[in-house]
């Protein structure tokens, strides 16, 4: 299976807590392979199987979590 990978821009981030918070919260996400959140700057690498993942998905988990993402590029 090849993975796929999504960028997200984070909003709401401070510390390394919501860092843990948004990348325990991505990793929950049926297809979530992989994930990389960092703080500075504030985003998100996805690797995941956009056939059980959609974007949609990654950025309500975020958001539920506290943090609204977007997608954006690399």
């Amino acid at each position: 299976m090849e993975k796929d990978h999504v960028a997200l821009a984070i909003t709401g981030m401070t510390c390394a807590h919501c860092v843990a918070a948004v990348r325990k919260a991505l990793a929950a996400v049926p297809g979530v392979m992989e994930v990389e959140v960092t703080l500075s700057p504030p985003r998100a690498v996805v690797s995941c199987d956009l056939s059980r993942t959609t974007v949609e998905m990654l950025t309500k988990a975020t958001g539920e979590e506290g943090y609204p993402s977007s997608p954006t590029t690399e």
